[in-house]
C-alpha cells in the first residue's frame, strides 16, 4: 500500500520540513519516496529515515547528487541519520520490497 502526502511517515514537521527543504535543494526535480520503519509503524525517535531517490526517467543520479545529500543531511541539525538510495543504483527485488509499503515525501517536478 502506498499513500502520498499522508500522515503514516513517523516524523515531527520540523524534521519533515528540513528533510523535504534539503530534497529539493539537492536533488530538484526528483521524485522521493519514504520506505522502512518509519513508514511501517516500527520506528522510534531515533530510527533512521530511509529514503530511494526516483531520478527522471528512473535513470541513475550523479554521484555528486548523492553526494551533496549526504554531506547536507550530515551537516543538518535532524537528530537522525538519513539514508537516500538512488533508485536506479538499486537491484530489482528491492525495488519490490519498497513498493510494498512507501510514502511519497516528495513528488517529481
Amino acid at each position: 500500500m502506498n499513500a502520498s502526502k499522508d500522515d503514516r511517515l513517523s516524523l515531527l514537521p520540523q524534521h519533515r520540513q528540513k528533510v523535504e527543504e534539503i530534497l529539493r535543494s539537492c536533488a530538484p526535480g526528483v521524485e522521493v519516496w519514504a520506505y522502512g520503519s518509519r513508514v511501517n509503524g516500527r520506528s522510534h525517535p531515533g530510527s533512521d529515515l530511509d529514503l530511494v531517490l526516483r531520478g527522471p526517467g528512473l535513470e541513475r543520479l550523479p554521484l555528486e547528487v548523492l553526494g551533496a545529500l549526504s554531506e547536507a543531511f550530515h551537516d543538518s541539525t535532524i537528530p537522525f541519520f538519513v539514508e537516500a538510495r538512488d533508485w536506479a543504483r538499486l537491484p530489482e527485488s528491492f525495488h519490490a520490497e519498497i513498493g510494498r509499503d512507501y510514502v511519497v515525501l516528495v513528488g517529481a517536478g
